[in-house]
């Protein structure tokens, strides 16, 4: 390597910040896959994802995690650990905001995300800021909030971004992939996209469903285990996976819901995430779906441990 030619930089970035500021939407951006799903829910992430980006002299390797909160709870506070584990064992870190002002043109910064700051000021972690949504804010916005943001911490950069549209993400991976220290070659096979492993992926399908046609309470009481991936119809070239996926909820009333008038709820929740699975897979999926009430999981340590490692 010549004197002149820049350094090849690789290293671990997590995308933190309050539930539902877009960290999952910016990785699949990033990855042009659906490795993470995504609802309007809040805390729909529950664990850690891993995504690589490759790109001329880089390699970034982003870690989506749960949105850090007030936790109450064994589900709340496993993901809160999760978040603040994987910020304790990167190279740099990217804070995630939304673009916007308030009443008046006022910024407002929440005690949330304030909290969000003094994790990542402790963690003395380099650290950026992006500023999501820009698509929704009109750009004379966009200085009132960069400039209440900017003297919270010392960010290396501050970039406003759109992870919905593409807007300004190129310069976002430039600014990240700057940060990243030097090394010798990448820290992941070139070819790797993430670490969810199929089945993972599957569990993740069906939940994002129901996340998505379910209110209140009963998203945040759902959890999916795959019992069964049967891929030996793919292999032998019939172009078939069998899975089977148990849906865990709290409670009769849940199951009810989640089931619908005459499984009509449960075989919309089936067909889209079928549809997504053989998008994924590359060939055609039978899904099989059941619920079972387990009651009061989402308090329980060990339960949550088991259903959401």
């Amino acid at each position: 390597m010549s004197s002149s030619t820049p350094p090849f930089r690789a290293g671990t970035v997590a995308l933190v910040g309050r539930p539902n500021v877009g960290k999952s939407t910016l990785l699949n951006r990033l990855l042009g896959e659906h490795v993470a799903i995504v609802t309007p829910r809040p805390q729909t992430t529950r664990t850690r994802i891993l995504g690589i980006v490759n790109g001329p002299g880089y390699q970034l390797a982003l870690f989506d995690t749960p949105g850090i909160h007030q936790a109450k709870g064994a589900l709340n506070r496993q993901m809160v650990r999760t978040a603040l584990s994987t910020l304790a064992e990167v190279d740099a870190a990217l804070v995630l905001i939304e673009a916007g002002t308030g009443p008046g043109g006022r910024v407002e910064v929440g005690d949330g995300t304030r909290a969000v700051i003094a994790e990542v000021a402790r963690s003395g972690k380099p650290a950026l800021l992006g500023v999501n949504k820009a698509d929704r804010a009109p750009r004379e916005t966009l200085l009132p909030v960069i400039d209440a943001y900017r003297g919270l911490h010392a960010w290396r950069d501050v970039v406003p971004f759109s992870a919905l549209t593409g807007e300004n993400v190129d310069r976002l991976v430039a600014v990240l992939a700057a940060a990243l220290p030097g090394a010798e070659g990448p820290l992941f096979p070139p070819d790797l996209l993430t670490d969810q492993a199929e089945r993972q992926l599957a569990a993740e399908y069906v939940r994002e469903q129901v996340m998505l046609r379910t209110r209140e309470e009963i998203p945040y009481a759902v959890a999916v285990e795959v019992e069964a991936f049967d891929e030996t119809g793919r292999r032998e070239g019939g172009g078939l996976v069998r899975i089977a996926a148990l849906i865990r909820v709290e409670r009769d009333s849940q199951k009810a819901i989640v089931i619908g008038k005459r499984g009509s709820l449960l075989k919309e929740i089936g067909t889209q995430a079928r549809l997504r699975l053989e998008a994924l897979l590359g060939c055609k999926v039978f899904l099989m779906l059941t619920v079972k009430v387990d009651e009061r999981w989402t308090e329980r340590e060990g339960a949550v441990r088991r259903l959401v490692p």
